[in-house]
């Protein structure tokens, strides 16, 4: 299949990797031209480590291009980057081509239905808790180094109806790794890379404003561990007051990096022991802050309020980081405020988030 894959990181290098390697077509578009132009010039893309590829792999000049004639589009671009490639796909995209997020955050399913709806174009949203795959991408522009292709990635769509669709064309070009969950609000309760990142980066700040090199497995001591839990008991109760199942960090630990289940700073430990325990950020400059606070925490606080559990470390790592960058990150998010969720009630946000809107309905 031609599968069009929005976004030029690490994700999106190691995704295209992964889907030629299988012989699919992946076609890359990045919104500034800048990661994916020796690709462009003819370079091969290589990815090493638990990939192994090199080849060519085709780059779109546009938007425009990288859509038209896709069987698939895949988004897989930080979260404060979603909006800008929702915003240029959606002009050429047709009733029925599938667009699969990855991974999904900050509710941007429901800001893009909601546009779609406006065009009076309908398809399926697929959305993942998760990405694929972990790695960098290194400073030759063509390369990517991939340290762990994950076993279970949770999945659902919008609207809900679409979801057995959806896992089943995910498990064709992916394999079968994927564990279908309750629709997008259980997705949204998924993502555990925020609080996870909150934890760490928080408690390991001055290594990254002082630009060392530290092994981010390594340095989840147990206090980190201590504090990456008690993050998800927090969204594990919001997550229950909505009446959803949902993985526990352990078991997100176990599944993505292959380690025993067990405290969160032994299964790192572990991690680092085996050298997949990769390395922490080397600047403050990082998503670990500019993606994960606004884009994660912000609605995983959102969602505590609505359903009258508030998510005291969330919100306070929100303020942390806000005064330790000397800006509102809550500000940076730009697809909630569009959405105006916290005027609804549990059961009015359920509902939406399993619909399909209408122009009319969300206008």
């Amino acid at each position: 299949m031609r599968i069009s894959i929005l976004g030029a990181g690490a994700i999106a290098f190691g995704m295209a990797a992964f889907l030629a390697k299988a012989g699919h077509q992946p076609v890359l578009w990045s919104p500034s031209g800048v990661r994916v132009r020796g690709l462009a010039e003819g370079a091969s893309l290589t990815a090493t480590g638990v990939i192994e590829f090199s080849g060519p792999v085709a780059v779109a000049r546009d938007c425009a291009e990288a859509i038209s004639g896709a069987d698939i589009i895949i988004v897989a671009l930080p979260a404060n980057g979603h909006r800008l490639a929702f915003d240029a796909a959606l002009p050429h995209l047709r009733s029925g081509q599938p667009v699969i997020i990855s991974s999904h955050s900050s509710f941007g399913a429901l800001y893009f239905a909601k546009r779609l709806a406006e065009r009076g174009v309908r398809l399926p949203i697929i959305v993942w808790g998760t990405t694929l795959i972990t790695g960098r991408q290194q400073s030759d522009g063509v390369s990517v180094s991939v340290n762990t292709v994950r076993q279970k990635i949770d999945v659902a769509a919008l609207p809900k109806s679409a979801a057995a669709e959806g896992k089943a064309l995910c498990i064709e070009l992916f394999g079968d790794r994927f564990v279908e969950r309750d629709g997008l609000l259980a997705i949204a309760l998924s993502n555990l890379n925020p609080q996870n990142h909150l934890g760490i980066a928080l408690l390991n700040l001055t290594r990254m404003e002082k630009g060392e090199t530290w092994g981010q497995g390594e340095h989840v001591t147990p206090a980190v561990g201590q504090l990456i839990e008690a993050l998800d008991l927090e969204r594990l109760q919001i997550a229950e007051s909505f009446g959803l199942s949902v993985r526990t960090v352990q078991e997100h630990f176990s599944l993505s990096f292959h380690v025993p289940m067990g405290p969160v700073s032994e299964m790192n430990q572990q991690m680092h022991r085996e050298g997949r325990g990769g390395f922490g950020p080397a600047t403050a400059d990082s998503r670990y802050i500019y993606e994960d606070v606004p884009f994660g925490l912000v609605p995983t606080s959102l969602l505590g309020r609505i359903v009258g559990r508030p998510a005291v470390l969330h919100e306070a790592g929100t303020s942390l980081f806000s005064a330790a960058v000397g800006r509102n990150l809550v500000l940076d998010n730009d697809l909630l405020p569009d959405l105006a969720l916290d005027k609804l009630s549990a059961t009015a946000l359920t509902t939406i988030c399993e619909e399909w809107p209408t122009a009319e309905k969300h206008r």
